[in-house]
């Protein structure tokens, strides 16, 4: 089921113009976590060097809503707050998330946001959302 999830996932992800251009990537995604995986490039930066924060959101944000479909099938993120906790400086940015809790219609999940420089990794961001179960069309 993993592998099928795994390739499902990046199949979604590559159909979304705006992580194909951001250059995103999905490295797990099961019923337990999700990893999304993003190498830093110039233009993700800001002025001072580091991820800009709506690059380190961006990723929180898919990653949370991987997270929720993982138990809710098609979804989309109802609302998400996000800490940031230091600049993330480095080569990549890792985000981990799970579900903290679920019920039919919505998903409440968590993400940690890492920076990677020189294989180690620092938390950058933390987050919280909402995510909520599309309902197909009658």
């Amino acid at each position: 089921m993993t592998d099928k999830m795994l390739a499902f996932g990046r199949d979604i992800l590559a159909a979304q113009p705006f992580s194909t251009m951001m250059g995103a990537r999905l490295e797990k995604f099961d019923n337990d976590s999700v990893e999304l995986v993003l190498d830093l490039r110039d233009d993700h930066k800001q002025q001072h060097g580091f991820a800009h924060g709506g690059v380190v959101s961006y990723l929180a944000d898919n990653a949370l809503t991987y997270a929720g479909g993982s138990v809710l099938g098609d979804c989309l993120t109802l609302e998400f707050k996000i800490n940031y906790v230091r600049p993330a400086i480095g080569e990549g940015l890792i985000a981990r998330a799970r579900v903290t809790a679920s019920g039919r219609q919505q998903a409440v999940c968590h993400c940690d946001i890492f920076a990677v420089k020189s294989g180690v990794e620092k938390l950058c961001a933390t987050a919280q959302g909402t995510i909520w179960r599309v309902d197909p069309a009658p």
